[in-house]
């Protein structure tokens, strides 16, 4: 998917992190610049959980958006939330948003 130009603009969350939610892996995504390769997959175990944590930690992430469809957000949540980070749940949508 190509990548759209982003408008100019104050960033409102900019050391932020997006997380896949998945139920057998989560990817996650963390701002350009703050990791060789801003985009991991980890797993779903407790140790993967807390491994994520690390890294999100590591390259300053102080603020995560998850977005799920399902019940598997809960304890990546809880691991997120315990290491002192600013989890916020998303949904997507279909179709667009108009203004």
């Amino acid at each position: 998917m190509a990548m759209r130009k982003r408008e100019d603009g104050p960033e409102v969350f900019p050391n932020a992190a997006g997380i896949d939610i998945g139920g057998s892996s989560h990817w996650v995504a963390v701002p350009r610049g703050a990791a060789e390769e801003p985009v991991r997959e980890f797993g779903t175990m407790t140790d993967d959980l807390h491994a994520m944590a690390d890294w999100l930690l590591g390259c300053g992430v102080d603020t995560v958006a998850l977005e799920s469809t399902g019940v598997y957000w809960i304890p990546v949540y809880e691991v997120l939330e315990q290491r002192g980070l600013t989890v916020l749940g998303v949904t997507r949508f279909r179709g667009r948003l108009s203004s």
